[in-house]
C-alpha cells in the first residue's frame, strides 16, 4: 500500500510507477484499472507480447525465477509498488529486498512467497491458524508419495507444490494409479518438480472463491471486505465457467468469511485475495489463497460494481473500494482449440447477439488446445440463465488457423 495520497501524470517526474510481475489477461485487467488512475505501469512476463504488456506504458521479458535478473529490472525501472500477478516469481528476492526497504511488494514479499508453494501455505492454514483443511500429507519421492497416499486413504488428490489452473494434478482412485501421478506431477510443476502434495478427499457439496478485499478505511486502518461468493466449474483441474452469487447456508457463509478474514490477516498488506474454499451444509473447508485476483473472479466484470481489478487497483493504492454485487453473472471459458499462434476468431458478433453479454478476448499471442483465450461474460435477473447466456456466447466464438 502506497502511503502518498498524490497521484501524479505517466512519464513524468511525478507518476505513481507500478511493476507488474505477470502480465497475462488478469494482470492485463490490473494494468487497465490502474491507468484509469493516472498510473504508469511497467508489465513483466516470461514471453513477449503478453496481453498485459499490448496495455502497459513498458514492456520487459525476463525469467522471474531468476533472482538476479529480477533484482536487476527492479533497479532499473525503480517502481513504486511491485505487484506479483503469477506464483512463478523468485519471491526469496522479494523478500530480501523488502526487508532492505528497497520495495514495496503487494500485497507483502512473505505472502508471495507462502503461495507460490502449497506447502507454505497450507502449513500455514492448518497447523499455525487452525484452519479446517483436507487430511493432507508431503511427498519428494515415489515411496514418500506411496506412504503419504496410504495415510491420507483413497481416493485422493495429488498435486505439485508449485502449479497453477491444476497442472500436474491427478485424482486418484487406489494404490495401482501413485506411480502415474507422481509423474504426471513432475510434468505439471512449475519450478520444484520433486514434491507434492497429497490430499485426503473431502466430500463436498460445492466449492467457492470468496474474493476477500484488505483496503484502508475512512479512519486509515485496514479493513476487510468480501465480495459475493463465486461457484466454478472445473474440468482437468482448470476453470471452465463460474458464477455469482453462489448460494449458501449462512452459516457456512459466515464461517468461510472468518477463514477468509483470518488468513489473509495473516499475510497482511492490501489488495484482493482469491480464498478457495470447499462446502457441505454449515461446514467449510479452506483449500488454498492468491494473493492476487483469481481466475474465477473474471465473472465480476460482468457482475459487480467493481471488479476484481479495480477493487486491487484501488486497494494496492490506498483508495476506498466497493464490493457491491451489480447484478447475477456468470463467465464461461473460451479455449484455442488449436497450437498455433496468431489465431483469430470467428463468431464474434454472433456471441454478442446473446443478452446481456460481453466478451474479453486476451490478445495472447500463441494459442494451444486447451489454453484459455477468451472469456464469455453475461447477467441476468438470476444465476441460471446467467450460465446459459455465457456457455452459449462462448460457443459462438470460433478460434480459426489463418
Amino acid at each position: 500500500m502506497t502511503t502518498s495520497r498524490l497521484f501524479g501524470t505517466p512519464l513524468s517526474p511525478s507518476a505513481t510507477k507500478v511493476m507488474l510481475l505477470g502480465s497475462g489477461e488478469l494482470g492485463k485487467e490490473v494494468i487497465i484499472s490502474l491507468q484509469r488512475l493516472g498510473v504508469e505501469v511497467i508489465a513483466v512476463d516470461r514471453y513477449p507480447n503478453a496481453p498485459g504488456h499490448q496495455v502497459a506504458h513498458r514492456a520487459h521479458v525476463i525469467d522471474m525465477t531468476d533472482g538476479a535478473a529480477l533484482s536487476a529490472l527492479i533497479a532499473l525501472e525503480k517502481p513504486d509498488l511491485v505487484v506479483p500477478e503469477i506464483e512463478a516469481i523468485a519471491t526469496e528476492t522479494l523478500l530480501a529486498l523488502e526487508q532492505a526497504g528497497q520495495i514495496t511488494c503487494i500485497p507483502t514479499a512473505r505472502a508471495a512467497m507462502l503461495t507460490m508453494n502449497r506447502e507454505g501455505i497450507r502449513r500455514l492454514a492448518a497447523e499455525e491458524l487452525g484452519l479446517p483443511t483436507s487430511p493432507y500429507r508431503f511427498a519428494s519421492s515415489l515411496e514418500e508419495l506411496q506412504q503419504a497416499c496410504a495415510h491420507v486413504g483413497f481416493p485422493c488428490v495429488v498435486k505439485p507444490v508449485m502449479s497453477s489452473s491444476g497442472k500436474g494434478q491427478s485424482k486418484l482412485d487406489s494404490a495401482a494409479d501413485v506411480a502415474a501421478a507422481w509423474d504426471y506431477a513432475a510434468s505439471g510443476s512449475r519450478v520444484d518438480a520433486g514434491r507434492v502434495i497429497a490430499e485426503g478427499f473431502i466430500d463436498f457439496d460445492y466449492e467457492i472463491t470468496l474474493l476477500t478485499v484488505r483496503s484502508v478505511g475512512a479512519d486509515g486502518q485496514v479493513e476487510t471486505g468480501f465480495c459475493e461468493p463465486i461457484g466454478h466449474k472445473q474440468v482437468q483441474g482448470d476453470y471452465v465457467e463460474s458464477w455469482q452469487p453462489h448460494p449458501m447456508d449462512p452459516v457456512a457463509l459466515d464461517r468461510a468469511r472468518d477463514i477468509a478474514a483470518k488468513v489473509t490477516a495473516d499475510l497482511g498488506g492490501c489488495g484482493v485475495f482469491g480464498v478457495e474454499l470447499f462446502v457441505k451444509g454449515e461446514m467449510v473447508w479452506f483449500s488454498e489463497v492468491s494473493p492476487r485476483p483469481h481466475d474465477t473472479g473474471m465473472v465480476t466484470m460482468a457482475s459487480q460494481v467493481q471488479s476484481e481489478f479495480e477493487l486491487h487497483a484501488k486497494a494496492i493504492l490506498g483508495l476506498p473500494v466497493n464490493v457491491a454485487l451489480r447484478a447475477p453473472g456468470a463467465s464461461a471459458v473460451i479455449y484455442g482449440q488449436h497450437d498455433a499462434t496468431g489465431i483469430a476468431f470467428e463468431g464474434v458478433a454472433d456471441a454478442l447477439r446473446v443478452p446481456g453479454t460481453d466478451l474479453r478476448l486476451f490478445g495472447k499471442p500463441e494459442s494451444f488446445e486447451r489454453r484459455r483465450m477468451g472469456v464469455a461474460l453475461a447477467t441476468a435477473g438470476d444465476v441460471d440463465t446467467a450460465r446459459q447466456r455465457a456457455l452459449e456466447a462462448a460457443s459462438r466464438v470460433k478460434p480459426v488457423v489463418r
